[in-house]
């Protein structure tokens, strides 16, 4: 698998320079699909899903100059034919995964069949999260609890062997202080990895690697 899982998208250029490594070709050559669906679990998730396509908030992500780029909408998909999606999974170069609600990503990788593709898929394809998208990866998710699924719903796809705390220290996410994260990390059973937004989590074959141009801490 290639996986780079980022706080906030690819932030800097060592995120970048990462990310045309795995793809082995410049992004100018690369298709890209784009999946928004945890936005929706978060207030306004409409406008930022708008925001993060159009470049116009946060760091790049949708906007980096793709070959081509489209949007694969997960809760679509249980009510359309494989054969008019799967192809089109198999034939692109990069997921890009948004963030938002964790829970409510995992349940619409698993409801759709996405979760079930993602072994296979991401021996070709590379996978790129930000926030949630990268969380569900791992051992440890979220959920601001704006959705009717039930509380026991599981938070992420477990993956990977590990849990990523992201937005360390983010000026207006005040329980991301490195205290704070410190403090979570210590109650789960898996080491964790607290990262700001010019980090990222890169796992090649599980091979695991930090690119950061900020600030993160491995807590295990």
């Amino acid at each position: 698998m290639k996986l780079l899982l980022t706080s906030a998208g690819i932030s800097n250029s060592s995120i970048r320079n990462a990310l045309i490594e795995l793809l082995g070709k410049p992004i100018s050559e690369a298709t890209a699909l784009f999946i928004p669906t945890a936005i929706y679990g978060i207030p306004n998730g409409g406008d930022i899903v708008r925001g993060v396509i159009c470049g116009s908030l946060g760091d790049p992500f949708c906007d980096m100059g793709w070959k081509s780029i489209g949007l694969l909408e997960l809760t679509a998909l249980p009510t359309v034919k494989e054969e008019l999606w799967v192809p089109l999974l198999r034939n692109t170069d990069v997921l890009l995964v948004g963030g938002g609600d964790c829970q409510y990503l995992t349940f619409w990788m698993r409801k759709s069949g996405l979760a079930h593709l993602l072994p296979s898929l991401l021996q070709k394809t590379v996978y790129v999260g930000l926030s949630a998208g990268s969380m569900i990866m791992t051992r440890f998710g979220t959920s601001y609890g704006n959705h009717l699924l039930p509380a026991e719903s599981d938070k992420c796809l477990g993956l990977l062997n590990f849990a990523i705390h992201p937005h360390l220290d983010y000026p207006t996410f005040p329980d991301n202080s490195m205290a704070n994260l410190e403090e979570l990390a210590a109650t789960l059973p898996v080491p964790s990895y607290l990262i700001d937004d010019q980090t990222a989590i890169q796992v090649v074959d599980g091979v695991i690697e930090v690119i950061s141009e900020g600030n993160w801490k491995l807590v295990s």
